[in-house]
């Protein structure tokens, strides 16, 4: 199963304008946003990640919709977070 999951943009790499940290239930990470360079997210705002890349911007209570739902569905998402633990874009 692949998810997607919510992320909170916490920076932006200035010197790598395709990437952000981002905050993923207490995972911090850096992730490639450049598929959204027509409507770029800032810090404070919400994306949604797969594979670590921002694939939409949402807002914070689709966020907290989407990680309430993926917490009651247990493995899928404690996968989906080792794979992003695991991963690295720099």
């Amino acid at each position: 199963m692949c998810l997607g999951i919510p992320g909170e943009v916490i920076e932006l790499l200035a010197d790598q304008p395709d990437l952000a940290r981002v905050d993923v239930s207490g995972v911090k990470r850096v992730i490639n946003i450049g598929l959204l360079a027509d409507d770029p997210p800032h810090p404070g705002e919400w994306v949604l990640i797969h594979v670590g890349f921002a694939l939409s911007k949402i807002d914070e209570a689709e966020a907290a919709t989407a990680l309430q739902f993926l917490e009651g569905i247990g493995q899928a998402y404690a996968d989906e977070l080792a794979a992003l633990q695991e991963s690295r874009i720099e």
